[in-house]
């Protein structure tokens, strides 16, 4: 995969902190497939590419969705997690993408999905806690964590509660999958 001319085409589509983000995305995404034995290229361009819609407009995203994705409605509730599905779909159709796991770490990585891979889970994460743009103090927080026994687990159920925290907090809706992954993540950290 040629690097340059994706960096390249990110560099044109995103602004500054998007583009920012999304190379500290795929180097953290890097960082810990290698810490969990899953492969670190693959983990670099999902990271690379997740965000690669995200400065789309808002109708250029609904116009993708409405033409060429199914998108569940509850899905539709919040238009910032619209990027995620439509950065797999160009992931795809530009980039030539074909490989399973990486377009579907790049379609989960904001609301997430029950049974989530490990794949899934570090691009997930690597989105929360870059270094480049992301609080330094919750990142170290989820570091940590992930050293801990059953740590992407619990790390992923910090992030939750952040998220829901931060959604009620703005009051914004909540979609119904992001309650149910938070009541299995819980299940799953205290078995």
């Amino acid at each position: 995969m040629d690097y340059t001319e994706i960096k390249k085409w990110l560099k044109e589509n995103l602004n500054e902190e998007r583009y920012l983000h999304t190379l500290g995305t795929a180097d953290c995404a890097k960082k810990l497939a290698k810490k969990y034995n899953l492969d670190e290229e693959k983990a670099y361009l999902a990271g690379l590419l997740h965000d690669c819609a995200k400065c789309f407009s808002k109708e250029k995203l609904l116009d993708i969705i409405k033409k060429h994705l199914n998108v569940e409605e509850s899905e539709m509730l919040n238009y910032k997690t619209l990027h995620a599905p439509v950065s797999a779909y160009i992931a795809e159709t530009e980039f030539g993408i074909t490989d399973k796991e990486i377009l579907s770490s790049i379609r989960w990585h904001t609301l997430g999905r029950l049974e989530m891979s490990d794949f899934e889970k570090i691009v997930f994460l690597a989105d929360k806690i870059e270094p480049n743009t992301r609080d330094k103090e919750y990142s170290q927080k989820i570091i940590t964590i992930l050293n801990e026994e059953n740590g992407l687990n619990k790390a992923l159920l910090i992030c939750y509660k952040e998220t829901l925290k931060s959604l009620v907090k703005r009051d914004l809706k909540i979609c119904l999958l992001t309650v149910e992954i938070y009541n299995k993540l819980q299940d799953l950290v205290q078995n």
